[in-house]
């Protein structure tokens, strides 16, 4: 058995304890190395399926740890839904704003005293030609490292276990991602994007 996976055993609280049942009800298991650090970044991939939400919920109320996630912030404007957002970690972000934000958003990380933030670099479910550039700008500027989490759904996994300090190498680093999600897929692989970065764009 992996030393990184999670058993019922581990876990101290009663709610803690039924979300990791029900994960391994459907035949999930959970791996997890403590995180580097108070602060970083989760690098959630692949995206390519509505289930992913499901399972790394399970994931979160398993491990009983304050992640939060990003969205747009029209989203959190849906009477109800938005507090529904609020409540599972969700912080709104104005993307109509034209400079500033990955500053914005670092700030915003290194006031608080635990602060890790999900973030899905493909942006979409559905296939695009590589990865939106933000989360590593992010990472840099707020000096945090990154935790790779992947839910793969061939062998039934969820892994919060691999972390990468980003050095400002961007090569490197972005071999080091890759070597760490090699051989996990998601539920459609044909819509995984590549793990190539953007062409950096004004923040």
């Amino acid at each position: 058995m992996n030393n990184d996976q999670l058993k019922p055993a581990d876990l101290p609280k009663l709610g803690q304890r039924v979300a990791l049942r029900v994960l391994t009800l459907f035949g999930w298991r959970l791996l997890f190395r403590p995180l580097p650090g108070p602060r970083g970044i989760c690098v959630i991939y692949p995206h390519t399926s509505n289930w992913d939400f499901i399972v790394g919920l399970l994931g979160k109320w398993a491990l009983d740890l304050p992640f939060r996630w990003l969205a747009k912030d029209s989203l959190f404007r849906i009477p109800v839904l938005g507090k529904w957002f609020h409540a599972m970690g969700g912080e709104p972000v104005d993307r109509s704003a034209q400079t500033g934000m990955i500053q914005r958003q670092a700030a915003r990380m290194n006031a608080a005293q635990w602060y890790w933030v999900g973030i899905t670099p493909e942006g979409t479910r559905s296939y695009r030609e590589n990865w939106k550039s933000g989360f590593y700008r992010l990472a840099l500027e707020a000096r945090v490292p990154l935790c790779l989490v992947y839910i793969d759904y061939p062998n039934k996994t969820l892994g919060l276990n691999q972390h990468v300090f980003p050095s400002g190498d961007q090569a490197a680093d972005m071999a080091a991602i890759r070597a760490g999600f090699e051989g996990h897929e998601g539920l459609h692989p044909e819509k995984a994007a590549p793990i190539v970065l953007s062409e950096r764009k004004p923040d």
